[in-house]
């Protein structure tokens, strides 16, 4: 699972002229969901999004995370972030989950980040969506789950709420 993670001032994501999901100073994520993405990933995913310290404290550090500050979170499906263009000139999507998997991910990962207290926005699986932001910063991140035990840091294992 791959999450580019963008701090705003707000953010918004229409689908054909209508408004399908906005908030205002928070999170937009970008989710692409790999094949072979498992439900332990957003549990893990939607943990450490979450609980990034990115935003500014009284000094101006990068020293508080989303729910502290009473921020929002736009989740927006993207496959592209699979994209491979290491050959030739279109990229390929083979490493992008197909919709019938990934759509469930992608409502997991919301649904993980509104059980840990974040309110959430969405924007529409498979839709030709249009998302306006105003970055705040700008400060962009872009996370990748761990793949599995073995893997750097903590495990998709591993339970995050402990």
């Amino acid at each position: 699972m791959r999450a580019v993670v963008q701090r705003v001032r707000r953010a918004q994501v229409d689908v054909e002229g209508e408004t399908v999901g906005a908030i205002g100073s928070g999170l937009l994520i970008l989710l692409g969901v790999a094949a072979g993405d498992t439900v332990e990933q957003c549990v893990w995913m939607a943990d450490r999004v979450a609980k990034l310290r990115i935003f500014p404290d009284d000094a101006g550090k990068m020293n508080l995370d989303l729910r502290t500050v009473g921020g929002s979170a736009l989740v927006v499906s993207q496959f592209t972030l699979y994209g491979d263009c290491a050959s030739g000139r279109r990229p390929g999507f083979t490493r992008a989950a197909r919709p019938e998997v990934a759509r469930p991910l992608v409502d997991q990962f919301a649904e993980e980040l509104v059980a840990l207290g974040v309110p959430v926005a969405t924007g529409r699986f498979g839709a030709d969506m249009q998302v306006e932001l105003v970055n705040d910063g700008p400060v962009t991140l872009i996370l990748d789950s761990p793949s599995g035990p073995g893997s750097t840091g903590s495990t998709a294992g591993d339970n995050p709420r402990k």
